[in-house]
């Protein structure tokens, strides 16, 4: 990898989004031809004639038959844990009512009522991502929750089932995206489409946003490892492998201020590259990630602030200062136990996150992703701020707002 002491103003910069073509004419056409559509594109991209488009009862009992019990058993304890995780989350909103002198004004915190989660299986099956879907949404109280993930396997199905998918959908690409935002004869339509997805996927996400709500926009996973010479360059070099395995355009960059750590970090990447199954992806994302030497740990949560990246991972002596420099990240990993990987399964928070520094304005999906927040109002006393109304719609030459406001005053 690259060690550098400047550091470009393109590492800042996220990998733009494509406005693909294909997405559209996909769309348009599933709208159009339901589930017609939606298996001719299956079979033309994923290469794939499913036998039918949604996963039955029995295909959920052949699952849990053709699965090891151990690995059956690894996706119920992380469901475990992210539910309590979400649990807590919920309790910590509440509804209100506050009484004041010309009104009775209220908050009430209800669940959106139909979701899609999307559930990758492209490079990688990713049983893991329907946890961190379903598992929130559940706990928000949503009343219909589906999943549609192409080429489905077994795995993803158990994790689907545990988690308390409504319904299961062997279903993937923009014509998934598609099918949950519009509905077809099988598969029906959403309020709120979640979950992470390739290029076609996100700017499937992006297109059909505003006929129903999605997430947030993700692109490349990506961690920022900030270290000092406190740091140990065989962990991090695992940490950051771990990362370059998920894609090509994966990034892994670590920001230290220790020369020797960043050189110990490069040939330990060499070395597990060596022998790692991953190796093709991980060498070309480490090709595009870099090492940072920085005169001091400011600069450094400095970097991080700026990058915003979706996971951030401290090996520092002074980990209590270091949460309070770093304020923009999907989410943060402290100490050299707390692998970033421990969070993308079972550690209880949720590994779908912002990325390309969307950290800036966004938390990643949890519970409160399904909830809706409503305020009412009763006025009971109209005479207390009726003036103040009519003088803010007369400064805004909203006549018909002036005259509504002072007619409800006795």
């Amino acid at each position: 990898m690259r060690i550098i002491k400047s550091v470009p103003e393109s590492f800042y910069h996220r990998i733009p989004f494509e406005e693909i073509e294909v997405v559209r004419e996909v769309i348009d056409n599933v709208r159009k031809e339901g589930d017609k559509a939606v298996i001719r594109y299956t079979e033309k991209f994923d290469k794939f004639t499913p036998k039918a488009l949604e996963v039955t009862k029995e295909d959920i009992e052949n699952a849990y038959k053709n699965v090891d019990d151990k690995v059956v058993e690894a996706i119920k304890k992380a469901h475990e844990h992210i539910q309590e995780f979400a649990e807590i989350q919920i309790a910590s909103m509440r509804d209100f009512e506050l009484k004041t002198k010309w009104s009775i004004l209220g908050q009430k915190i209800i669940p959106v009522d139909k979701v899609g989660c999307y559930v990758p299986g492209g490079r990688y099956p990713l049983p893991s991502s329907a946890l961190m879907s379903i598992t929130p949404a559940r706990v928000a109280g949503v009343e219909k929750i589906i999943v549609c993930s192409p080429k489905i396997r077994d795995e993803t199905i158990i994790a689907a089932d545990v988690a308390g998918a409504d319904r299961i959908f062997s279903v993937g690409g923009i014509q998934a995206i598609a099918a949950m935002a519009y509905g077809t004869e099988t598969i029906p339509h959403v309020h709120m489409i979640v979950g992470p997805g390739n290029k076609y996927v996100t700017e499937a996400k992006r297109m059909v946003y505003g006929d129903v709500g999605i997430d947030f926009l993700a692109g490349p996973s990506e961690v920022l490892v900030v270290a000092d010479d406190s740091g140990d360059a065989s962990l991090i070099a695992t940490d950051m492998m771990s990362q370059a395995e998920h894609d090509p355009l994966a990034q892994a960059h670590l920001v230290t201020t220790s020369e020797k750590l960043a050189n110990e970090v490069n040939r330990e990447l060499e070395e597990q590259l060596k022998d790692s199954p991953t190796r093709e992806v991980a060498t070309q994302s480490l090709d595009k990630s870099y090492i940072i030497l920085v005169d001091s740990l400011e600069e450094a949560y400095r970097i991080a602030n700026k990058r915003a990246p979706e996971h951030v991972e401290l090996q520092v002596e002074d980990e209590e200062a270091a949460k309070a420099a770093l304020k923009h990240y999907g989410s943060l990993f402290i100490g050299k136990d707390s692998a970033e990987s421990f969070g993308d399964y079972a550690s209880g928070t949720n590994h779908i996150l912002p990325t390309g520094g969307g950290a800036r304005f966004t938390g990643g999906l949890s519970v409160f992703s399904f909830l809706k927040i409503q305020t009412y109002q009763k006025i009971t006393s109209p005479d207390m701020i009726a003036d103040i109304v009519a003088e803010l719609a007369k400064a805004e030459g909203l006549d018909s707002h002036m005259r509504s406001a002072l007619r409800r005053k006795n």
